[in-house]
């Protein structure tokens, strides 16, 4: 058995990932999320939502990447997306943007800072 059909298997097959997203795929604009994305659940699940999304607001209690939340429900990122997105329009999640990369001075001032320092 190929690594794909394993693959398959695990998650159930192309059929039940297009059952989960109700035939959506991959989301653009301010809904889109990186894969480093921090989620966090705002709502207790409830007896009538998929049982997904329930997995989602359960293991989110404290900041999960979107990543490790695919991970975590074998899911594909981009199935576990059009589900974050649903959770986020309804209140239910919190979406954070993971710490940007520090921006460094130019050399030339930390330069200028170093001798102004040595002159003193």
């Amino acid at each position: 058995m190929s690594a794909a059909d394993q693959e398959d298997r695990v998650a159930g097959g192309p059929a039940r990932l297009y059952v989960i997203t109700r035939g959506r795929s991959g989301l653009a604009g301010p809904t889109a999320f990186d894969l480093v994305t921090l989620i966090v659940s705002r709502a207790e699940p409830t007896p009538t939502m998929q049982p997904e999304q329930a997995a989602i607001l359960r293991i989110c209690g404290s900041p999960l990447s979107v990543a490790e939340v695919s991970a975590y429900l074998r899911l594909p990122a981009s199935v576990v997306t059009v589900l974050l997105a649903d959770l986020l329009a309804e209140g239910r999640i919190e979406a954070r943007a993971a710490v940007p990369a520090a921006v460094l001075p130019e050399r030339a001032l930390l330069e200028a800072v170093i001798h102004g320092l040595q002159r003193l």
